[in-house]
């Protein structure tokens, strides 16, 4: 039994090709309809459109990622209960058409932030990372959201005040654009302002209130997965700490432990992303892997350094404060205790020099996910053939 060897694929207008993902040696692709509204109903045709394509190049639509949850049900406001019955109705079709992994976040405004995207290494090569006190001079000073400097603390306005000194008007830009690439599908639509205007609609709701709206969203979808055997796993914060003010509820160790006591249903999983984890608290992963043993459906492997508590760039996925050897061997101990094969993909991979004439969204070059997939098949063998 061996863990399922994804890569993720944007679609037909992805610079990686399906062909390129397959001679990389995957199994597997993590997809989903990104031309789809958020809200709307994945219908069965467009489902099995995607699948079928998938197919066709001798691999398995393995994963969707993602279904996104409307602002709306985040918010619980607005129209959405009806937009939990149309996600509903995307469970129901994607399982007519033998797809039970959905990967989903409750992250407010942005999935994911760094505040660069091109940070050079060594070796010549690039990768992302994140500097708090970047994010905090955006907040304050680009972004100007009201009372921003309450959220932090005088020490750390210093710090962002002395980071902004130096950079220039290109670089200001930069850092901006940096960001903007967190909103869901983000392109040059999202501005400043409309950015502002979202995190506004959050100013009343509490860290309590969006991890009680995370549970009576589960608490309506999980019953038809579970019915359904379909998983849904959740995807931890990116980066695990609040920004721009906006709540946190999916970051920790005790934030997933809260979440499966509240909702038991055994369709309520985890996707355990080592870099999202890793940002925080690296030395806890092992742990936390023995802890919801029983509960992950998916594992997205990246590797983090951390500069301080808030500082980190990503690193190679063998070299960095996540010990990667010992993840692997428990994720193998986890597929063999269920009894099922679990699908993983490299999360993310370095900028190669070879690559940098092709366009790609931040993260999901080719080469550097090719070599990063490389390793933990290799490493994955290693500790099987230990493991007798």
């Amino acid at each position: 039994m061996e863990l399922i060897k994804c890569m993720r694929w944007f679609g037909p207008g992805d610079a990686v090709s399906l062909k390129d993902i397959r001679q990389a040696g995957a199994t597997g692709v993590v997809t989903a309809l990104h031309q789809v509204p958020v809200g709307n109903v994945w219908t069965i045709d467009d489902i099995r459109e995607r699948k079928n394509l998938i197919s066709s190049e001798g691999m398995t639509w393995s994963v969707v990622e993602s279904l996104p949850v409307h602002e709306d049900i985040k918010k619980r406001s607005g129209n959405y209960r009806t937009l939990i019955e149309n996600y509903k109705k995307s469970l129901i079709n994607l399982a007519e058409c033998g797809i039970n992994r959905v990967v989903y976040n409750f992250m407010p405004v942005l999935d994911w932030v760094r505040t660069d995207h091109n940070f050079v290494n060594e070796d010549g090569s690039s990768t992302l990372s994140y500097t708090h006190a970047a994010l905090i001079y955006f907040d304050t000073e680009i972004l100007n959201r009201p009372g921003a400097s309450e959220s932090y603390s005088g020490e750390e306005l210093q710090l962002a005040a002395a980071y902004g000194e130096i950079l220039t008007k290109d670089e200001k830009e930069y850092l901006t654009r940096c960001i903007l690439l967190g909103l869901p599908g983000a392109s040059e639509n999202f501005n400043l302002d409309a950015l502002g205007a979202m995190i506004r609609e959050y100013n009343d709701i509490s860290e309590d209130d969006l991890r009680e709206n995370l549970y009576y969203f589960l608490g309506e979808v999980c019953p038809v997965a579970d019915e359904l055997d379909v998983y849904l796993s959740i995807h931890p914060d990116d980066p695990p700490f609040p920004v721009l003010g906006l709540p946190r509820i999916a970051s920790t160790r005790n934030d997933i432990s809260r979440q499966f006591e509240r909702v038991g249903n055994k369709s309520n999983t985890l996707c355990f992303c080592t870099g999202s984890f890793g940002a925080g608290q690296p030395e806890e992963l092992p742990d936390m892997l023995r802890e919801f043993s029983g509960r992950i459906q998916f594992f997205h492997l990246r590797n983090v350094t951390k500069q301080s508590k808030k500082d980190f760039r990503e690193s190679e996925h063998l070299k960095g404060d996540v010990d990667m050897l010992s993840v692997m061997n428990l994720a193998i101990e986890e597929m063999h205790r269920g009894g099922e094969e679990l699908p993983m993909r490299p999360d993310h991979g370095f900028l190669l020099e070879s690559d940098r004439t092709r366009s790609y969204y931040p993260g999901y070059s080719y080469l550097g996910r090719v070599k990063a997939l490389a390793e933990l098949r290799g490493i994955e063998t290693a500790l099987r053939n230990l493991q007798g």
